[in-house]
């Protein structure tokens, strides 16, 4: 299958605070006007968690010992760390049915535009599950066994419509070490055994060899999803 046409990425220059509620509301906004939108987007520093850890005993604590913002979202999966260099595709439209239909392509062209557009970097990159990398999965795209993008979806009834959201999270320029220490610290106060190998993961400036290519990057991603930024 192929994703919809959308007319514009919009790019959203300052870290966006509460990007989990943002997507809610990108996902209402796409129901009341039947308009795709796609949205490239950076949080604060933090986390974002999967509602489930809310029930370990050590959520409280660990909520109340993180540091920067912690999101909570209702999709399940693993953590996410979040903050400069670490960005966030998120694409709404809506679906011909309620019910998903067909996951798994959505996931595999969503994968497949990525990778094409990492490919002019000199890039090639792969759906592939990474074990030891947090918030892991099948459709992950993976360059030499580490993780450069993790995928998620879902698909929602808003206001009678369905909707769907491919969201998907890229490490262009954060540090690999960075990332995985800040994830395992909070499974640490969490007090589960789960911990993450920084070596699972890697970036798009390490395997482009240019700590600049951000900017080249994300023109590259607007570029396989519409016609330019907005």
């Amino acid at each position: 299958m192929s994703l919809p046409v959308f007319d514009a990425v919009t790019l959203h220059e300052q870290p966006l605070h509460g990007g989990v509620a943002c997507e809610s509301e990108w996902m209402e906004g796409c129901a009341a006007s039947g308009l795709a939108a796609a949205h490239l987007w950076q949080a604060p520093v933090g986390l974002v968690v999967p509602r489930r850890y809310t029930l370990l005993p050590g959520w409280a604590a660990a909520r109340d010992a993180a540091a920067g913002e912690l999101q909570v979202r209702s999709s399940g999966g693993g953590l996410v760390p979040q903050g400069p260099g670490v960005w966030n595709l998120s694409l709404v439209w809506r679906a011909p049915q309620g019910t998903p239909v067909d996951t798994t392509a959505v996931y595999l062209a969503l994968c497949a535009e990525l990778a094409a557009a990492f490919a002019p970097l000199g890039i090639a990159a792969t759906p592939q599950p990474v074990t030891g990398s947090f918030c892991d999965g099948r459709f992950n795209l993976a360059v030499h066994g580490r993780k450069l993008v993790g995928t998620a979806q879902a698909w929602r009834r808003v206001a009678g419509r369905p909707v769907v959201l491919a969201h998907a999270v890229i490490v262009v320029d954060a540090d690999p070490e960075v990332l995985t220490a800040q994830a395992n610290a909070f499974e640490a106060a969490l007090g589960t055994d789960t911990r993450y190998r920084a070596d699972a993961l890697t970036s798009v400036a390490i395997e482009a060899a240019d700590p600049q290519v951000a900017p080249r990057a994300l023109r590259a991603i607007a570029a396989r999803f519409a016609q330019g930024f907005a």
